[in-house]
């Protein structure tokens, strides 16, 4: 029966409206949350099993590093100056241990890609010791500053850079003082580290600052994949930094180590080592932290709609 004051006609009208409403909603596209529950009818132990394998969110990851990064800016210098000088020493091993290869293997066009394995030794030894390493800081503490930027957040930033940077090289220019003047080596295997030094400066400015882009690239990009790397870590690690070697790219704290080992030989001047180190370190600093660090973290400001 119609309402009162209401007539049939529009009674009618008024169900018919309903019924379009009601079938236009189910003509609607499924939300991704409808559309990420359709599938097989599972457990909840296999339901848990399905989230186990999922890969963490990039927020979580973001997170992951972020809170790594706040970590090491709360760290008091000393405890930043002895890491970062353990690091700087660490890192010598790559120049040792490509040069040792570089030494025993025959002359090969496999000798190259054999003996860039040598150049990820340093790398493995500092991240897994968790050794302060300056090219890892461009992007774990810049993430800090990105979240919540400011001058107090700045200024935090560039005294861990600053400490880090400096231990960092005194502990490669230590390392190669004692390559060059300890008797450890016989000569030709002396002659195949200067070689590495001396490729290095076959490149000039632009091709420094560039390729160092590319190498503070890489290096963010293992700092973002290893929260996620699980048993992988190691592979994640060498994979990344073998290219870096292979492709000839420039690394502040890995290439200090060989060209200070011709410095301090006779053979380069300080005036070189500067050629060498500050377009690569600008390089470094461009690709870990204002290309990718900015990048990922855009990504993830947009996820979160803010």
């Amino acid at each position: 029966m119609s309402g009162p004051g209401r007539s049939a006609d529009e009674d009618d009208a008024r169900h018919e409206h309903q019924d379009a409403s009601a079938g236009s909603d189910d003509n609607l596209p499924p939300s991704p949350e409808e559309e990420a529950e359709d599938g097989f009818e599972l457990s909840e132990d296999e339901q848990g099993e399905v989230a186990a394998k999922l890969p963490p969110r990039p927020t979580v990851l973001h997170e992951t590093i972020r809170v790594q990064g706040e970590t090491e800016l709360r760290r008091h210098a000393s405890a930043l100056i002895w890491s970062s000088l353990a690091a700087g020493l660490s890192m010598g091993f790559s120049m040792m241990a490509r040069g040792l290869l570089h030494s025993l293997l025959p002359p090969s066009p496999l000798r190259y890609l054999i003996e860039n394995l040598g150049y990820t030794v340093g790398f493995v030894i500092v991240i897994l010791a968790r050794q302060q390493l300056f090219t890892e800081n461009t992007m774990s503490a810049v993430l800090p500053m990105m979240t919540h930027p400011g001058w107090r957040q700045l200024a935090r930033l560039l005294r861990l850079w600053s400490v880090v940077l400096m231990g960092n090289l005194v502990g490669v220019a230590l390392f190669a003082y004692g390559l060059g003047h300890l008797d450890l080596f016989d000569a030709s295997t002396r002659r195949a580290m200067g070689v590495l030094g001396t490729e290095v400066m076959h490149n000039d400015a632009l091709q420094m600052f560039t390729k160092g882009i590319v190498a503070g690239w890489l290096i963010a990009t293992m700092v973002w994949l290893i929260p996620a790397a699980g048993d992988s870590k190691l592979a994640i690690i060498v994979g990344t930094t073998y290219l870096i070697g292979l492709g000839g790219f420039t690394h502040i704290i890995a290439g200090s180590t060989e060209v200070l080992y011709l410095v301090f030989q006779g053979q380069l001047g300080l005036g070189h080592y500067l050629a060498f180190a500050l377009p690569t370190l600008a390089g470094n600093i461009v690709g870990g932290s204002f290309i990718f660090a900015l990048i990922s973290h855009a990504q993830v400001r947009s996820d979160q709609g803010g």
